[in-house]
């Protein structure tokens, strides 16, 4: 039997305290038999909204930059980066996203910037299919979605899509280094952190790394 002294819990949960309960294990580790009773599908399927016509004023590229990565760590992310993609070696293997809105352009000149977003993981989503395992991605989901709402908002095209080079762009933004499997390790979190989708805009911002 636990004992409670005030806040604290003798004796003091332990990450393992959960090896032994099926039901937990299930809750991490069994994929869901119905997608739909995830919340994941739910945001995946969610169309974006329209480029609001009229641009906002802005501040400098800086500024800008602090407030998008304010809104992101309101919205639940850990760590925020930016990078410019022309920048980087092959910045992404996904062809453009469709333009919405005004304007021609296509790729990195279309959308020069990526805001990279990073949630907490204590269950890697990779090894962990079941619908507790993937809380991590519907968090991210969740940030990338709103955080692109809100730029298309201030009328600038934003895009969040995943993309297989999203742990090498949190890389290059600064967020932490990639081991030698390709994996993103945090100074904080070490590798217990999930790199949501990357959400690619013509946003002037000022770029980290």
């Amino acid at each position: 039997m636990a004992l409670r002294l005030g806040p604290f819990k003798i004796p003091w949960p332990r990450k393992d305290s959960h090896r032994n309960d099926p039901y937990w294990d299930f809750f991490i580790n069994t994929p869901p038999a119905d997608l739909a009773n995830t919340v994941t599908e739910l945001i995946r399927n969610a169309p974006e909204g329209n480029v609001f016509p009229t641009k906002a004023e802005l501040h400098t590229p800086e500024i800008t930059s602090s407030h998008v990565k304010g809104m992101a760590e309101y919205f639940g992310a850990a760590l925020v980066g930016i990078v410019k993609l022309s920048s980087i070696d092959a910045p992404s293997s996904l062809p453009s996203p469709p333009l919405r809105g005004r304007g021609e352009g296509e790729g990195e000149e279309a959308y020069p910037f990526a805001v990279i977003c990073v949630v907490r993981a204590d269950y890697d989503p990779r090894e962990a299919p079941g619908i507790g395992g993937q809380v991590p991605v519907q968090n991210g989901l969740f940030i990338s979605f709103v955080l692109s709402a809100w730029i298309r908002e201030l009328g600038f095209r934003a895009t969040a899509a995943p993309d297989p080079n999203a742990e090498k762009l949190a890389a290059a933004a600064g967020l932490g280094t990639l081991n030698t499997e390709g994996r993103l390790v945090t100074e904080k979190f070490g590798a217990n952190v999930h790199v949501a989708n990357v959400i690619r805009t013509d946003l002037p911002l000022a770029p980290d790394g």
